[in-house]
């Protein structure tokens, strides 16, 4: 796992639904999530309605967000490039969905699940690296994203997040295409 206070490993990427290539750089100066997601996956997309209202709503408030999807589409063709733009349209995700198709940038960020969420202070420094909420499919806790918001709120006051607030994310493993096991101990199923 990343350790909290690193800096925000740099990536840039083709963004489904558009010809835009989304960068780091362009969040220079913005806390920034950073959601290692994917469009089959029974966790994500649990939460992906949620998703999409979180980013709406803090967006507006100053968050940058960018959503990344690197799982192997030759294997899991629903999660292709041209998919992530159906996705996208779909769910109703204002912030860039991404396409790591090497999985470099998943490596970098030692993503192991999705959904896997990363969220950076102004400076770019790993500030929470946890879950959306406590809720999963079938197990009938609402759907709040109470984890994620707490974090986001202490981020854009400029507070740390306390570390009794980081809780590991739970979901599927990211399908990697050159190393099934590329993490050993994974927390995902």
């Amino acid at each position: 796992m990343l350790e909290l206070g690193t800096a925000a490993p740099p990536f840039s990427l083709p963004a489904a639904g558009s010809e835009e290539t989304v960068s780091l750089s362009d969040y220079e100066g913005r806390p920034l999530l950073v959601m290692f997601i994917s469009n089959h996956c029974p966790y994500v997309k649990h939460l992906r309605s949620a998703l999409a209202e979180f980013g709406k709503e803090y967006e507006s408030k100053g968050l940058g967000i960018v959503a990344i999807s690197s799982n192997d589409a030759v294997e899991y063709p629903d999660d292709s490039f041209e998919k992530m733009a159906e996705e996208k349209a779909a769910v109703g995700y204002t912030f860039p969905y991404l396409y790591d198709e090497d999985q470099s940038v998943a490596k970098a960020y030692r993503a192991a699940c999705t959904p896997d969420l990363f969220l950076f202070d102004k400076a770019h420094k790993l500030a929470y690296r946890g879950q959306f909420d406590d809720s999963r499919p079938g197990n009938e806790q609402p759907v709040t994203g109470g984890d994620l918001r707490a974090a986001a709120e202490q981020v854009l006051s400029g507070a740390p997040v306390p570390p009794d607030m980081q809780k590991p994310s739970i979901g599927c493993n990211i399908k990697w295409k050159d190393a099934p096991d590329y993490f050993t101990g994974q927390r995902a199923e």
